[in-house]
């Protein structure tokens, strides 16, 4: 019996983990009490990693889909099929005539990060596309165009704030999300006992809110103008004072000529939130000893995604909250995400190219999702014709789920790699299963970036895998080898590949800590034996101003009235007509939730976090469901512009009046030919097979899936 000590890589909290292992399987997985981070706490999903090692339905070996069935093949084998039909794509129609949908795991390992952006370049392609542009793309968007580099992301100094606003989040379920924070509860309760406030504005009482000082529901998708409103009250009553910031942030004056409509009285009615409701909320904000505001999703997710988060960072600078103790503050990760992958990626940039049917900018060199099927099923010069799929199950994930399932069936080659069969890769001609991440070493390069404390560690691999497999680092190298060769002649692929090899991932996370913002600091030489001997991470301590230094922008400053927001900007004031008039009529508009014990939809095939009572539920105010004379568990019909799903009320006062609620993430089992059998065994419909892929914010491209206009009737009706 052996115990072991790693982080969790299910979520963005990136947990403790104490894992004790017997004949090479895992007997026992708990919180680990010296995990400076953590500090013991641990959600469920963490103890359910062993479900995914022992689970009969998870592929090992790669499988090649033939007229009577999955067919199991060889490595090699696979990786030259694969190889060659990518390769015959690029050649025949050109190389973005092959796509890349990457999915959430990506982030959570070493290789994925580090090698798919080597593949892009080597098939010659810029059509990539992943789960960013449906969760968080306006943030990246305004990290670029703010920070000069969409991976410089703020996150709220939660263990030093004496007020937290936050916007269309859900910390206590999400567990952080671009915020790792692990127990974030506890750190939410160490705001009151500082005295200090914690404030929630969302459609429905969550998790979070029923734990804070203050929740206000907001009518979905207004955001843009509470928002808007707190900034017009902070300049209306002289209390602008962004401290330090101010003397390399421009443009703060124009900001208050933007938001000077918008003043209380003129967004209460759109948002549903009362004048001096808003006015008292700016001004707790602002007279707060140290504060900030947060948002998630539910800001993201809007067709003015990218403005009303853009007035997150206004807010927080116009208080003075930006880069000081408490505030608006960015990490400084011992591996330098933002600085390695500005000198090896072309992720620096915006709308340097568009897509091919909609012309949507990209962002970070990534596509929109929402029009991804476009792509696929329109024809003409720079059709997509192939596509990879990593960690992802666009048909749960994407907007108008039942065209993508139609467009993935369309592909002239598909391979996924991926541990099940889903929803999405039952259509590939070759699926590539990697390793668990216990089954192999991991270094977490994307988490440390947008932590709320600074702190580093290594994963040593924990189980011995099963003989013949692959981790996906192994099985991506294996493909860029076969493909680099086609150029470069397969000597020289060979020698690439040989040094690889050599230097992924010890030695480059060595030179990579070494010549890192910690490499020689306060006292400390860092290198990865040093990291290594802590176990169970090393704490590197609180978030530390960094500003103007850390900038990537020309000068090191900030323009706050950015060209790109500025030109979007009076869409969204003639918007405001339009949201007084939906206001008030008697439309219903869907919002998602998730649940602490599922992770997307990869983790639905887990008997330990499936059990209980239907995750699926639709919720309904009461007053919305006595008007269509339902009932709790009445069986109704959800219908939107693009489709019709089934689902079960739950009668809630959690959600406001005009609002239902569902989750994203199921409905495995309304498609033939999965692979988890658990999951397909699972009630609930996939959400997304009514969200709308015409609805997006113009600006990120992002999917606005919330305050998606819906109807709800009886399903006897």
């Amino acid at each position: 019996m052996s115990v072991h000590y790693r982080s969790c890589n299910l979520c963005e909290a990136s947990c403790g983990l104490e894992i004790t292992v017997e004949a090479n399987l895992v007997i026992g997985i708990r919180g680990d009490h010296h995990d400076p981070m953590s500090r013991g706490y641990l959600c469920p999903k963490g103890v359910a990693w062993q479900d995914l090692h022992n689970d009969p339905d998870r592929l090992r070996h790669p499988v090649r889909r033939t007229a009577t069935g999955w067919e199991r093949i060889g490595w090699d084998e696979a990786f030259d099929l694969v190889a060659s039909r990518l390769l015959q794509t690029k050649e025949q129609h050109g190389g973005d005539a092959i796509a890349f949908y990457l999915g959430n795991p990506i982030a959570h390992g070493w290789g994925p990060i580090i090698l798919i952006p080597m593949l892009l370049k080597a098939l010659g392609t810029n059509q990539r596309y992943s789960a960013a542009s449906v969760d968080q793309q306006p943030q990246h968007l305004l990290s670029y165009l703010l920070f000069g580099s969409p991976l410089l992301l703020p996150v709220p100094d939660v263990d030093r704030t004496d007020f937290l606003l936050v916007v269309g989040g859900n910390p206590l379920v999400s567990n952080g999300s671009i915020m790792t924070a692990p127990n974030i509860k506890r750190r939410l309760e160490g705001i009151r006992e500082r005295g200090g406030r914690v404030v929630v504005v969302d459609p429905r009482r969550t998790e979070t809110a029923r734990i804070a000082d203050a929740h206000h529901f907001i009518r979905p998708g207004t955001d843009v103008y509470l928002l808007a409103a707190m900034a017009q009250v902070l300049f209306a009553e002289g209390v602008v004072k962004p401290g330090a910031a101010a003397a390399y942030v421009d443009g703060i004056e124009a900001v208050g000529r933007m938001v000077s409509p918008f003043t209380p009285e003129a967004v209460a009615e759109v948002t549903g939130i009362g004048a001096e409701e808003i006015r008292q909320l700016a001004r707790d904000f602002a007279g707060a000893k140290r504060g900030a505001v947060y948002a998630r999703l539910g800001v993201c997710q809007t067709v003015y995604g990218t403005s009303a988060y853009w007035l997150v960072h206004v807010l927080n600078v116009l208080a003075g909250r930006l880069d000081v103790p408490g505030g608006w503050m960015l990490a400084t990760p011992a591996f330098d995400l933002p600085v390695i992958g500005a000198k090896t990626t072309d992720l620096i940039g915006y709308d340097r190219w568009r897509s091919r049917v909609r012309g949507i900018p990209e962002v970070a060199a990534e596509f929109p999702t929402v029009t991804l099927a476009d792509e696929i099923l329109t024809p003409g010069d720079g059709q997509v014709r192939a596509m990879v799929i990593v960690a992802g199950n666009p048909v749960l994930t994407v907007p108008d789920g039942r065209r993508v399932d139609e467009a993935l069936a369309d592909l002239d080659f598909l391979v996924s790699v991926d541990y099940y069969v889903n929803e999405s890769n039952r259509h590939a001609d070759v699926i590539l299963p990697p390793t668990a991440a216990l089954e192999r070493e991991e270094f977490d390069v994307v988490f440390p970036a947008v932590s709320v404390r600074n702190h580093v560690r290594w994963g040593p691999q924990v189980l011995q895998p099963a003989p013949d497999t692959r981790s996906d680092a192994e099985i991506l190298m294996a493909l860029l080898v076969r493909i680099e060769a086609s150029t470069m002649g397969p000597r020289r692929a060979q020698a690439l590949d040989r040094a690889r090899r050599r230097l992924l991932p010890r030695r480059l996370v060595d030179i990579a800590l070494r010549i890192g913002p910690w490499g020689i600091r306060h006292g400390r030489r860092l290198s990865l034996r040093k990291v290594q001997k802590y176990r169970h991470g090393l704490d590197l301590g609180p978030l530390e101003p960094v500003l103007p230094g850390r900038l990537m922008t020309e000068g090191k400053r900030i323009r706050l009235d950015h060209p790109v927001v500025v030109a979007d900007w009076p869409r969204v004031v003639a918007g405001l007509e339009s949201a007084r008039a939906d206001a008030a009529g008697d439309g219903l508009l869907l919002i998602g939730r998730r649940h602490l014990r599922s992770n997307n939809s990869w983790m639905h095939n887990s008997e330990r976090l499936t059990s209980g009572s239907n995750h699926c539920s639709l919720l309904m105010n009461p007053a919305d469901a006595a008007v269509r004379s339902l009932h709790e568990a009445d069986e109704v019909c959800v219908g939107s512009r693009v489709g019709e799903i089934a689902a079960q009320v739950a009668i809630t006062d959690d959600v406001m009046p005009g609002v239902v609620c569902m989750p994203h993430g199921w409905g495995h089992g309304s498609r033939d030919g999965v692979g988890w059998q658990h999951a397909a065994a699972q009630p609930g419909a996939s959400v997304n097979d009514i969200t709308d892929d015409l609805r997006y914010d113009p600006v990120s491209g992002n999917a606005a899936v919330t305050a998606l206009p819906v109807t709800v009737r009886a399903a006897a009706s």
